[in-house]
C-alpha cells in the first residue's frame, strides 16, 4: 500500500507505517493526483501534465496560460480542470478543451467571493457519471464523457469537494456535508456534531464518510470527523491527533481506500496522519515536509 503526498517539492511516496520511499518529481511543485488503473496522473508546477507507469514519470501535455487545478482519470478518458473554470480532456499529447463544459447551465452564474475566476475543483466518478465541482459553481454531471452537462447542487452551497460512494454523491460545503441519494437530483445537508460546518474535504472509507470542517476560510477550530455513511450526525476524531488544527484541512488532502482499511491525511504545515480504523484512531506517519497540497492512497 501506498500513501502518496503531493507537496510543493516533488512527490513524497510512504507505505502505511510512515516509511518514506524515494522523492519522485524533486523540485517540482505537484499539486493534483489521480490514479487509472496502473497509471498515476499528476499536476506539475501549475501547468503540466505528467503520468507515470511504476516510478518513471513522462510529461504528456501543457496548459499555457491557465493553473491545473484538479484531475479526473475513468476508465475512458482523462479530464484536467483548471482556472477560469474550463474542463480539458487528454487527447494524444494535447489537452482539447470541453467545448459542452464551456456551454454549462448556469455558468454566467459562477463566480468567486473575492472577485477572480472561479475553477474546476474537483471530480469524483460513479458509474457512467462523471462529476465535476466548480468553486463557486455548484457541481456539473455528466453521463456522455462530457458530450452533455447536468447541474445538480445550488451554486450558492459553495462546495468544495465532491466525492461518490455506491448510492451517494457527496460535497463538502461551506454548510456542512451535502448528500445526494438520487445522483445529485436532490441533496440533504449533515452538520450535526461539527463544531463549525465549513467543510473542505471529504472521502468515503468502508460504511464511514470522513469530513474536514473548520469555522471558515482561513480555518480555526479544524478537524477531521467521521460519520456513518448512510445518515447521522458526525463525531470529531481525538485517539492519536491534536485537540485542534489551526489551518484548514484542504480539499483533496483526506483520502482512505474504499474497503475501509486505511486513511489519510496531510496538513499545511507538513504533518501526514493514518488510519487503519476508519478513523477511530490515528497515527502521526511523518512531519517536517513542505505543506501537502493533495493526499492519495492507494492500495
Amino acid at each position: 500500500m501506498r500513501v502518496l503526498v503531493a507537496t510543493q517539492e516533488g512527490l513524497h511516496p510512504f507505505d502505511d507505517r510512515g516509511v518514506a520511499r524515494p522523492l519522485q518529481l524533486a523540485g517540482r511543485a505537484v499539486t493534483g493526483l489521480a490514479p487509472r488503473g496502473p497509471e498515476l496522473w499528476a499536476a506539475v508546477d501549475g501547468s503540466e501534465l505528467w503520468y507515470a507507469t511504476g516510478d518513471e514519470w513522462n510529461h504528456v501535455a501543457d496548459l499555457p496560460g491557465l493553473r491545473i487545478a484538479s484531475i479526473a482519470a475513468t476508465d475512458t478518458d482523462v479530464f484536467a480542470g483548471s482556472a477560469e473554470a474550463r474542463l480539458f480532456r487528454v487527447v494524444g499529447d494535447r489537452l482539447e478543451p470541453v467545448a459542452a463544459f464551456d456551454r454549462a447551465d448556469g455558468r454566467s452564474a459562477w463566480y468567486t467571493p473575492w472577485g477572480e475566476p472561479p475553477e474546476t475543483r474537483s471530480h469524483s466518478e460513479w458509474d457512467d457519471d462523471l462529476y465535476v465541482n466548480v468553486h463557486v459553481g455548484g457541481i456539473q454531471r455528466t453521463d456522455d464523457r462530457g458530450e452533455h452537462w447536468t447541474p445538480t447542487i445550488d451554486i450558492d452551497a459553495d462546495v468544495h469537494q465532491v466525492a461518490t460512494a455506491e448510492g451517494f454523491v457527496l460535497a463538502a460545503c461551506a454548510s456542512g456535508l451535502a448528500v445526494s441519494e438520487d445522483r445529485g437530483g436532490t441533496w440533504i445537508i449533515r452538520a450535526d456534531g461539527l463544531e463549525a460546518p465549513y467543510s473542505r474535504a471529504v472521502t468515503v472509507c468502508g460504511d464511514v464518510v470522513l469530513v474536514s470542517a473548520s469555522r471558515g476560510p482561513r480555518g480555526g477550530r479544524s478537524a477531521v470527523y467521521r460519520g456513518a455513511l448512510a445518515s447521522g450526525g458526525f463525531e470529531r476524531c481525538r485517539d492519536g491527533l491534536p485537540e485542534w488544527f489551526d489551518d484548514n484541512i484542504d480539499s483533496s488532502c483526506l483520502d482512505a481506500l474504499p474497503d475501509g482499511s486505511f486513511a489519510a491525511f496531510g496538513t499545511s504545515d507538513g504533518q501526514l496522519f493514518g488510519s487503519r480504523d476508519a478513523g477511530s484512531s490515528w497515527i502521526e506517519l511523518a512531519s517536517g515536509l513542505p505543506a501537502v497540497r493533495h493526499v492519495l492512497v492507494l492500495p
